[in-house]
């Protein structure tokens, strides 16, 4: 893997050129310290929240804005379609010492985001999506924060930006970008195009490209390395109830062994032991029933692949205690094992293909430059 561009956050250089993926309800301070517990070292990023809720200092948002004392770096990934308000956002965050890598998202499909112009959609008005880059880097680089960006492929086939939009990046000052190999109207159905993300390194050569999708083993991520060039990985849903995989990954790429997967038993003692960081996490703001109604779609995925039976899943399904959580491995067989291609199995989102939302006329004025009022999605960000 020789001649690729190295991977930091200001001074911080990970152990390996690997970032898990910002995901909205899953990648809080719980999840973080559990991915974090397997492979210290690498970059975990908060999952998103909207700058013009972080300006407004809306306390839902402000709460899932939180690190670990030890935590670093502390990486979290704003949205919006408003430059003005996303370089605000940015400009508090750096001032309060609260961040020390800022992401920003331009690939989120869901429809309450891109009928309103953000996410996925903003990479379809390239004059919008330089003034956000611009306002996000001018307003990070005196406090030293590097400002990195995450996007799709496009809208649709026939609407393919990925090579403008890492272009755009690279001359906006942006730190390293990230493909996540697919349409916006893919969603998260199919294959994930490991071409494209070949495509954008060869495009934009002077700037770290990482590589997202379809990555559920560590191997995956040293053949979309070794298939295109890219210079690190970005890890989603392949980690939903495997934090290991953060081991494996760092293992694999510092040509270590990889170790098998978890017996249930270990992965139960995970599991458990993410649980009651969530309860931790929640402590005060609806504590252990909110978390354990938040952790039931957890269970699902720590429980993939394994030979439990439907009745255990369903109960797993609808615990509300911790007590109750750890009954239910109690009775488990810790010995089982995980059934043959069980890594691959897989978690999370699986929707798709679905029509891209947008606002009214977005595609007939692409180079406008006219600014979508972000105050109008304030609600989006669960504001």
């Amino acid at each position: 893997m020789s001649g690729r561009l190295g991977l930091r956050i200001g001074g911080y250089q990970p152990a390996a050129p690997v970032v898990l993926a910002p995901m909205a309800g899953v990648t809080n301070a719980a999840f973080r310290a559990v991915c974090r517990s397997f492979a210290p070292d690498l970059v975990y990023v908060n999952e998103m929240v909207m700058a013009t809720a972080v300006v407004y200092r809306n306390d839902k948002t402000r709460r899932m804005m939180t690190f670990a004392p030890d935590e670093r770096p502390r990486s979290l990934q704003l949205y919006g379609s408003d430059p003005v308000m996303l370089g605000r956002a940015v400009d508090q965050l750096c001032d309060e010492g609260a961040v020390d890598h800022v992401d920003l998202n331009f690939g989120c499909p869901a429809a309450k985001v891109t009928r309103k112009g953000g996410g996925a959609a903003v990479p379809a008005r390239p004059n919008l999506l330089r003034e956000i880059l611009r306002a996000a880097v001018r307003a990070a680089s005196p406090y030293g924060v590097p400002v990195t960006a995450k996007f799709r492929m496009g809208l649709r086939d026939d609407l393919l930006t990925h090579r403008r939009t890492g272009e755009i990046a690279a001359e906006e000052g942006v730190t390293w970008i990230a493909l996540h190999a697919r349409t916006a109207e893919q969603h998260y159905s199919g294959e994930a195009r490991w071409d494209a993300i070949a495509e954008l390194k060869q495009a934009v050569p002077g700037i770290p490209v990482l590589g997202n999708g379809d990555i559920w083993e560590a191997a995956d991520a040293v053949a979309m390395m070794e298939a295109t060039g890219c210079d690190g990985v970005v890890i989603g849903r392949g980690c939903l109830g495997r934090p290991w995989l953060f081991a494996d990954l760092a293992d694999a790429m510092s040509g270590r062994e990889v170790r098998p997967a978890p017996a249930l038993g270990t992965a139960m003692a995970v599991m458990a032991d993410h649980a009651r960081r969530l309860v931790d996490h929640f402590d005060g703001h609806g504590g252990e029933d909110l978390a354990m109604r938040d952790f039931r779609k957890h269970t699902s995925w720590y429980l993939t692949g394994y030979p439990v039976g439907s009745e255990a899943r369903r109960r797993f399904s609808m615990v509300s205690t911790l007590t109750e959580l750890e009954d239910l491995v109690a009775a488990l067989d810790p010995t089982a094992e995980l059934v043959e291609g069980g890594e691959r199995i897989k978690r999370g989102h699986t929707n798709g293909p679905r029509k891209v939302s947008l606002p009214d006329g977005f595609l007939d004025r692409l180079d406008a430059g006219d600014v979508p009022d972000d105050d109008s999605v304030m609600a989006v960000s669960g504001g």
